[in-house]
């Protein structure tokens, strides 16, 4: 079976398309700066022997209402949940972990395929990268995106490409691209194609659909560019204010075990800074005597 989707350019200044064929095999995608305004089916969050799902990863439960219930009409407590999509802030292309994936002599799965024609998965090289956070707000907006008909759940920022799926392949000269990209507002490398994007977003979801940002919101350098796209539409999660970057993949990852979603606020008039909330509580197994 084959199957072609295209995807039209919104913005004056992209005039191409973006065609993604596959035939009964995954099929390289082809490089753009097209916002992928229809999700790809996604693959398993697994990647090779460092990025692969972890035993200790929780399953990605049905979609759950805010109430806590799934979401099934027979289900007395089912609230209507509002249409949503994900943007995903990216892992940092320097460090310890970065330098291991640029490393040629490399040999571990994922950089085998970095290296390869065909390229590895966004999700999968930022997950490596970043860790626990990425791993966190990934496993989580895919486990809660709600978007309207035709319109994508998960998206990643990056430095360059605006915005991308988590399914798109990439290789390592792509990530060298990426890392030579500062992200700050100021730059229009960076904020150039993530305005355009953004805006052909707002345009795909509608008007009433939720855009939640997880990631940072202390400085501008998202909130700055993405704010004059989708405005008031523009959330975060309320208990990632005070938090660092552990703790915030920490919570998420326990929100999907327990099937409960967060609570999102607008940006527009947020406190960006807050205090310290406590730490998250240690779940240690229960010993079950028999």
């Amino acid at each position: 079976m084959r199957a072609t989707e295209s995807i039209e350019r919104l913005a004056p200044e992209a005039s191409l398309s973006l065609t993604l064929t596959t035939t009964g095999s995954p099929r390289r995608m082809k490089t753009s700066t097209a916002c992928p305004l229809t999700p790809p089916s996604p693959p398993a969050v697994a990647g090779g022997e460092e990025v692969a799902e972890r035993s200790d990863d929780p399953p990605i439960p049905r979609r759950m209402t805010r109430m806590g219930g799934p979401d099934d009409p027979g289900d007395p407590v089912r609230t209507a949940a509002p249409r949503r999509v994900f943007l995903l802030s990216p892992a940092s292309t320097g460090g310890e972990r970065a330098r291991l994936v640029f490393n040629e002599r490399a040999r571990f799965d994922l950089a085998v395929r970095l290296r390869s024609e065909e390229g590895a998965a966004l999700g999968d090289v930022f997950s490596f990268l970043s860790g626990l956070y990425f791993r966190g707000k990934l496993l989580y907006a895919r486990a809660f995106a709600a978007p309207p008909p035709g319109a994508p759940g998960v998206l990643v920022i990056t430095s360059n490409e605006g915005l991308l799926p988590a399914e798109e392949l990439v290789t390592l000269a792509r990530l060298r691209r990426f890392a030579r990209v500062r992200i700050d507002a100021a730059e229009p490398r960076y904020r150039r194609p993530l305005a355009r994007h953004a805006k052909e977003l707002a345009r795909a979801v509608g008007p009433d659909a939720e855009v939640v940002l997880l990631g940072s919101i202390a400085t501008g350098k998202y909130v700055d560019v993405l704010q004059k796209a989708f405005g008031d539409r523009l959330r975060f999660p309320g208990e990632f204010v005070g938090r660092g970057d552990m703790s915030r993949g920490g919570l998420l990852l326990r929100c999907v075990r327990e099937g409960r979603e967060l609570e999102y606020r607008p940006v527009a008039g947020a406190v960006r800074h807050g205090k310290r909330p406590p730490k998250l509580l240690c779940e240690r197994p229960r010993l079950v005597l028999e």
